[in-house]
């Protein structure tokens, strides 16, 4: 799990959102609860990728919330390794955010999973 992560506001523009980001490897941001009954979002800089440079948009008219991936699939930090790797396989994931007493901890990916989980 990566406990350092970025987080972005929905309303953002993408422009605005990468030059927030600053933990690249995780290659997503958290995106922020608008008020207590939202949930997270995920920022994937896949998703930046294909619906923003993919279809020739101006990163600075779109909106994090255009893109933006929400509701997001969430792990429990107790969550058993060999448990969350079937989580990821079953919903075809290959990050996501860790929660714990409805809060952002950290972001789990696939990577993680092997390099905790098997080289240990």
């Amino acid at each position: 799990m990566q406990r350092d992560f970025d987080r972005v506001d929905s309303m953002d523009t993408i422009e605005v959102a990468l030059k927030k980001m600053r933990h690249f490897e995780n290659e997503c941001m958290i995106v922020d609860k608008r008020h207590e009954d939202d949930e997270y979002g995920l920022l994937l800089l896949t998703d930046i990728a294909r619906q923003v440079i993919g279809r020739d948009r101006a990163p600075e008219r779109v909106n994090v919330y255009e893109v933006m991936v929400k509701p997001v699939v969430w792990v429990d930090p107790k969550m058993d390794i060999r448990y969350c790797a079937k989580l990821f396989e079953h919903m075809n994931l290959i990050r996501a955010p860790v929660i714990e007493n409805d809060e952002v901890v950290g972001i789990v990916s696939l990577i993680d999973l092997v390099i905790r989980g098997l080289c240990r």
